[in-house]
């Protein structure tokens, strides 16, 4: 079992207290791609398993989009040896996204459909809980996203309850940077698989254009995510915030509803 430093498990610990992630009994699906991110959550929630005062179950769910070069078998002895329930999951969603969306939006159109499987897979299993992996980082840039090319103050919410009104959604790494996930992954040679999908190299996203201006500006600025922290924890409340994701650059008729 990896060792988890403490300044990767205070922001995670404040950010469940602070947006009441999880509860006594819960049943946790966590979406595991397999990147540095899902990979450090996992552990980071399995250590609060078995540490944490309150109990609750812990199951991952890989979705495999059926892209060349994806590869997620190191995943299944990780898991096994964790003692962690494994689903995993194939779907088409590149093939699927070729006759439905075009450019850019794809990666924001393949999350969705991830979570759609996610979700099912949850109701069936009988989880009441999906974790996701996003971090600070992701939501300065969706925040930024939704600004400049919606004309909405919004970002990704910290936990809320999906419209059907029978999963919540939690994302534990939200008050973590990047590189802090990046950072733990190595030390402790966590299983990383690479980004291989097609679709992310073609061209350049509207996101990496936001990750890229976010950079540029914290090296003038080193206080500059505490202060966008600030700025955006309004929006990721349940009670402050819609209850579904937001994303400007997905077309409405690619979106899986919550």
């Amino acid at each position: 079992m990896a060792k988890l430093p403490k300044r990767l498990m205070r922001p995670v610990g404040r950010a469940i207290a602070d947006y009441a992630m999880i509860r006594d009994r819960d049943r946790i699906l966590l979406g595991l791609s397999g990147g540095k991110d899902s990979l450090s959550l996992l552990h980071i929630l399995h250590q609060l398993q078995h540490h944490a005062p309150i109990r609750f179950e812990l199951a991952a769910i890989t979705v495999d989009p059926l892209v060349a070069g994806f590869d997620p078998s190191k995943l299944k002895p990780l898991l096994h040896e964790l003692g962690i329930p494994y689903f995993y999951r194939e779907e088409p969603i590149l093939e699927r996204a070729r006759q439905h969306i075009s450019g850019d939006s794809y990666c924001s159109w393949c999350a969705r459909m991830k979570r759609g499987v996610m979700y099912s897979t949850a109701r069936k299993e009988g989880y009441n809980v999906l974790a996701l992996a996003q971090h600070l980082d992701d939501l300065a840039e969706s925040f930024l996203m939704s600004a400049f090319h919606g004309g909405q103050l919004k970002t990704m919410k910290a936990h809320y309850t999906i419209s059907d009104g029978d999963l919540r959604v939690i994302r534990p790494l939200v008050y973590v940077r990047e590189r802090q996930t990046r950072d733990f992954a190595h030390a402790a040679g966590l299983p990383v698989i690479l980004d291989s999908c097609p679709s992310c190299f073609s061209m350049p996203t509207q996101r990496q254009h936001m990750k890229e201006l976010l950079e540029a500006e914290e090296k003038q600025n080193s206080g500059l995510f505490k202060s966008i922290l600030s700025a955006i924890r309004p929006l990721m409340g349940v009670d402050t915030a819609d209850s579904s994701d937001y994303d400007p650059l997905v077309p409405k008729k690619a979106e899986n509803s919550d």
